[in-house]
């Protein structure tokens, strides 16, 4: 299944607001793999404990903002990851495969028409 509850967030920016730095590509694809590897790094090592999801989130947070890949749905991944009890193969689908399709359709979905360009910028 290419579901995740966070993608929901992400459809909200890239169909309505695809001007928005929030909504390029790398923003969508970095953001979600990062906020997902980071959940998964501490799930492993840490568990499901409340204050390691805390940390997953704000270390998530930190890593998406140094590496320029900001995109506030992916926040949520590190709690869906712990709570999920998700394993690594989560990381590859629904996470990245995911991702990159909903690029692909907002890629064609955004440049249909006159006028309209997407993405604004892809690094």
């Amino acid at each position: 299944m290419l579901i995740l509850g966070s993608f929901g967030a992400s459809c909200l920016l890239v169909f309505a607001y695809p001007q928005s730095p929030f909504a390029q590509p790398r923003n969508v694809v970095g953001g979600h793999f990062i906020a997902t590897a980071t959940g998964l790094a501490f799930f492993t090592v840490f568990g499901a404990e409340w204050w390691s999801m805390a940390l997953a989130v704000g270390t998530a947070v930190a890593l998406m903002l140094v590496t320029r890949t900001a995109h506030p749905p992916a926040g949520s991944n590190p709690l869906i990851v712990a709570l999920a009890g998700a394993g690594w193969d989560f990381l590859f689908t629904p996470t990245l495969f995911g991702s990159l399709i909903l690029v692909s359709v907002a890629l064609v979905y955004n440049n249909f028409g006159q006028g309209r360009r997407y993405p604004s910028y892809w690094w």
